[in-house]
């Protein structure tokens, strides 16, 4: 009888380092030209609600210059189902288009939309715009303004500071030239108090190229460290890294951005904490394409990131603009956009990160 039982015990473990080992990671198309939203559809937010439901939201019309009629989609995909809701438009301004859309669900249960709102023909003539849902993203505020200052743009996830508050990644984006960040550019945080509904802003980060889109995440306590997209040019430059910036005293102020050892062919990143401690950054591993997708982890409070894998490497992809999350089940979701036609999912586990 012991026999027969210490069988089966090995069998099960057996089985278990079987799953392990072969966990993968698993992409999906979410929304892509089938949908009747427009041509183009970039870039793309997640959040998820309390009460497990995922929500995602995408800026789509005819094009990133082309149509001033361009709206922000939300799509939902009910806890335990597989089938995402139809996308319906959330955010519409008839006389300006908008972008960069980013979908949160704050402690307290409200859900933000944060956009940019563009008056002008390039990005730098934009200010934040926001609306806020109390019902789980099922109806929505009228729109409200954010900043005012033109340049200001939105694009990463807030994060829960120590003490509460909240802590919005946004950036200063200047320069008239379309196909060329400005060394000019600047990132910075806004600081939201939930108590008094008072926004502070942080400092502005500077470094040798310009920095825009900054994606934060707490290392310990006070510490953050922050990941920025480099300024410059999309042709490629061999010393074009990502920017990154620290801050120790709770998001209040930053110190310059410095290059780090990670490549970026001025393109979005995203920087997250785990449930483990550990701190996973989603980047194009490239100084001068959007391929491959890859993601690398720390743990070691973001010193080094020996854990790496690609998520997708076809040589001639263009996988951009990434937002990641761990749901509460564990799992890590990062929503991208496909050659800015289609709004993409990968889903997997840590380990599958870790053990490689």
């Amino acid at each position: 009888m012991r026999s027969l039982w210490l069988l089966g015990a090995l069998f099960g473990l057996l089985t278990l380092a079987l799953a392990r080992t072969t966990e993968e990671v698993v992409i999906e198309s979410i929304v892509g030209p089938e949908a009747p939203t427009g041509d183009y559809k970039h870039p793309a937010s997640v959040t998820e609600l309390d009460n497990g439901d995922l929500y995602v939201v995408f800026f789509s019309g005819k094009g990133e210059y082309r149509d001033d009629a361009a709206s922000v989609f939300g799509m939902r995909l009910k806890k335990g189902q597989n089938r995402w809701s139809a996308p319906v438009a959330i955010a519409r301004n008839p006389f300006h288009s908008l972008g960069n859309p980013v979908v949160w669900q704050a402690p307290n249960g409200w859900v933000w939309l944060f956009y940019v709102t563009r008056y002008g023909e390039i990005w730098d003539t934009s200010r934040i715009t926001a609306k806020i849902s109390k019902d789980g993203a099922r109806t929505w505020s009228e729109s409200f303004m954010l900043t005012f200052e033109a340049g200001t743009m939105v694009r990463g996830l807030p994060i829960v500071l120590e003490g509460g508050d909240y802590l919005l990644p946004v950036y200063h984006e200047v320069g008239n030239d379309p196909e060329k960040t400005s060394p000019d550019c600047t990132s910075f945080f806004l600081r939201y108090d939930p108590r008094t509904s008072v926004w502070t802003e942080s400092n502005r980060v500077r470094s040798r190229l310009g920095n825009i889109q900054p994606a934060p995440a707490v290392i310990v306590g006070q510490h953050l460290v922050a990941f920025c997209r480099r300024g410059g040019d999309y042709d490629g430059q061999p010393d074009g890294w990502l920017v990154r910036t620290e801050s120790h005293d709770n998001g209040r102020t930053w110190s310059p951005g410095v290059d780090s050892k990670f490549p970026n062919p001025n393109a979005g990143v995203d920087f997250l904490r785990l449930q483990s401690g550990h701190h996973l950054l989603v980047y194009n591993d490239s100084f001068s394409e959007r391929t491959p997708l890859r993601v690398a982890l720390s743990v070691d409070g973001a010193r080094t990131f020996p854990h790496q894998r690609n998520l997708l490497a076809k040589p001639d992809g263009d996988y951009a603009y990434p937002t990641a999350i761990q749901t509460r089940d564990g799992r890590i979701q990062v929503i991208f956009t496909d050659a800015r036609k289609r709004v993409m999912r990968a889903i997997f586990r840590e380990d599958a990160v870790l053990r490689r």
